[in-house]
Order: structure tokens, then C-alpha cells, then sequence
């Protein structure tokens, strides 16, 4: 394979996509690829010092466009030290959320302008678009529940379930936006359900 291949997973938290990423990593790697787990925001040093202001449920002050701007800024460092890198190195990159999330969150979440998240995302990003993306559809009131009983709630996990349901939503409509590229996955059927079917969805494009 010339060039790698980039790979986003999308959906509220607590949708299952931790998972779901290490089942597939394990399918990938079965294939013969070298893959590349990353996050975001994080995935640097840089970027994961920025999520660990971002995310601190202390850090109740900060405003969606401050809060945008540091997704893209954490997002910018990802794609010039790991992404980019390893797509043209021929990897498989497999990443815990990409741009989707700042339309998702802030935009349909926090309500900042999407032409403005767009604007300053096309800086960050520099042209680096997943080949395939993976949505985790289920109900965020599910979601949610399952993600503060795991672990506890961030900074954003904590808003009301409100701000999930609009996230949700957001993710909703770009799934019907770009099809081609955003595949929704039915989240409340059983683990290897779901695996079945990313890895049917992966193997069009590999």
C-alpha cells in the first residue's frame, strides 16, 4: 500500500468506540498493516497538554469559541506529528475522533458558527480528511450513562443532557451530509455485531 490509510471513530461518549477501536486495531494488524492508534484532542505532547485544559472539570469559564479554537490548535499539532506522517509512511491510522467532533460539539452543541469552526479547522487540518469514519449511533442518554459509570465525567461529559441530545443531532445530520464517507453503525447491538459490521464497511476500503 503506497499510501496509508486514515480511519476517524465518531459518536457521543460512552458509545462504545474504545472498544470498537481495539477490535479493529486487531483486524487491521491481522491483515498485514501497521497501524497507529491516536486520539483527539491529544496524540502529541503538545496536543494532550491542551486536552488536559480542555477537558478539567475545573475550567468552567472557558467559551466555545476558546474552546474550538484549542480542539483545532491540539488538532493541528496531530496531523503535522503523527497523522500525516504515518498515512504517507503507508499506516493505518485509527483515530478516537477528528474533525467531525468540533461540528458535532461546538457547533451543534455549543452553537458557534459553523462557517467559523470550518474556517479555522481548514488551517488545522491542511487538507487531511479520513477515507472512512465510523458513527456510533445510540441514544446519548445511554451513552452517557454508560461513560460516567465506567469512569466518571470530564468537563464535557458533565454538561446537561440537553447539550448531548444537540450533540447527537449534529452527528446525525453529517451522517446524512456524507454518507460515502461517514458510515452509522447501529451502537446498541452486541459488541461483535457492531465489529462485523465496521470490519464488512473497512474491508470496501481496503
Amino acid at each position: 500500500m503506497k499510501n496509508g490509510k486514515f480511519i476517524t471513530f465518531e459518536g457521543t461518549d460512552g458509545s462504545g468506540k474504545t472498544t470498537q477501536i481495539k477490535l479493529l486495531e486487531g483486524y487491521v494488524r491481522e491483515k498485514g498493516y501497521e497501524v497507529v492508534l491516536s486520539r483527539e484532542p491529544g496524540g502529541t505532547k503538545v496536543s494532550e497538554s491542551i486536552r488536559d485544559i480542555i477537558l478539567d472539570p475545573s475550567n468552567t469559564d472557558i467559551t466555545p469559541l476558546t474552546e474550538m479554537i484549542m480542539y483545532a490548535a491540539s488538532r493541528a499539532q496531530h496531523v503535522a506529528q503523527v497523522i500525516r506522517p504515518a498515512v504517507e509512511a503507508g499506516k493505518v491510522v485509527i483515530c478516537d475522533r477528528f474533525v467531525d467532533s468540533s461540528y458535532a460539539y461546538q457547533g451543534s452543541g455549543r452553537g458557534v458558527d459553523l462557517r467559523i469552526i470550518a474556517d479555522v479547522n481548514r488551517v488545522a487540518i491542511d487538507g487531511m480528511s479520513p477515507d472512512m469514519t465510523f458513527f456510533l449511533d445510540i441514544a446519548p442518554e445511554t451513552a452517557i450513562k454508560r461513560r460516567i459509570n465506567a469512569s466518571g465525567a470530564d468537563r464535557i461529559e458533565q454538561e446537561k443532557i440537553d447539550f448531548h441530545r444537540r450533540v447527537y443531532e449534529g452527528y446525525k445530520k453529517m451522517a446524512l451530509l456524507f454518507p460515502e464517507r461517514i458510515r452509522a453503525i447501529d451502537a446498541n447491538k452486541s459488541i461483535s455485531e457492531i465489529s462485523s459490521q465496521i470490519i464488512e464497511c473497512l474491508n470496501e476500503l481496503l
